[in-house]
């Protein structure tokens, strides 16, 4: 089997966040099935791609891959492949090391709105190394050449979101959207999701607007609890480098429980 077909398999499983175990042979010796480097994926789901060996070998490896995924972490086996009857997984008569990675998948920033603030947003959540996505109804809005730098570029009105990409809870849907018009009829189909992060940017009034409208239409004060708006950090941006500057602080500082107080400390005491 082609290195090729697992390196196009693990390109798929990136974009369409497939969570995965990468089996690589990192040390052989002596006569092997397969050679140093070869690779194998593993999902959750026992399916595999590529070969590290076959046979009782391979079982052996898949079945170590799947708990390695089941408890995310990762591990390094050691096989003997000289006897069978003492319960080495092979006659080869040689000795092979596989590094067993679960592929921990980088955080999912969703931007829906591809104006100033977006653009803004695509370069610097990039640049944090997230996976970006950008999203707008407006396919002038939502171009490589106009945003550069978003992994996947999504036209479709807020609603079709979900059934466009998986938001799972990794995922921070930030909406820089352009005004209620969009975000009334948007929000109660992206409020169910297992969203980390519902951000809305614009006014006090503007969510003020938006939140009663959604209330009035039956939709629940616990979901509707889910949103942060207006979003991002005090820092007293202006300029839409700064507004995705405090809007990134916000959603850093959720994803990884810290209270964004000042480190500074005082040795004058």
């Amino acid at each position: 089997m082609s290195d090729q077909l697992v390196f196009d398999t693990i390109h798929r499983y990136f974009n369409e966040r497939q969570v995965f175990a990468l089996c690589t042979i990192v040390k052989q010796s002596g006569s092997t099935p397969r050679h140093l480097g070869s690779k194998m994926v593993v999902t959750p789901d026992g399916k595999f791609t590529g070969s590290v060996g076959g046979g009782e070998l391979e079982h052996r490896v898949i079945k170590s891959a799947l708990s390695c995924l089941a408890e995310k972490r990762s591990e390094t086996l050691s096989y003997q492949l000289n006897d069978l009857e003492n319960g080495d997984p092979g006659v080869c008569g040689g000795q092979v090391e596989i590094f067993v990675e679960t592929i921990k998948l980088p955080s999912q920033i969703v931007i829906v709105g591809g104006g100033h603030v977006g653009k803004a947003l695509v370069n610097l959540a990039k640049w944090l190394g997230y996976y970006v996505i950008l999203s707008d109804d407006r396919p002038e809005f939502c171009d490589s050449s106009r945003v550069p730098g978003a992994d996947q570029y999504i036209i479709c009105p807020l609603a079709e979101i979900p059934n466009q990409i998986n938001i799972d809870p990794s995922t921070y849907l930030i909406l820089t959207t352009r005004g209620v018009n969009i975000d009334i009829p948007g929000l109660p189909h992206i409020l169910q999701s297992n969203a980390a992060y519902i951000g809305i940017i614009g006014s006090k009034r503007r969510w003020i607007t938006t939140r009663g409208e959604l209330t009035g239409s039956g939709i629940s004060e616990e979901l509707l609890d889910k949103v942060h708006s207006p979003i991002g950090i005090n820092v007293g941006a202006e300029t839409p480098e700064e507004i995705a500057l405090s809007i990134m602080a916000e959603v850093m500082i959720l994803q990884k429980g810290k209270s964004g107080e000042s480190m500074r400390i005082n040795l004058r005491k």
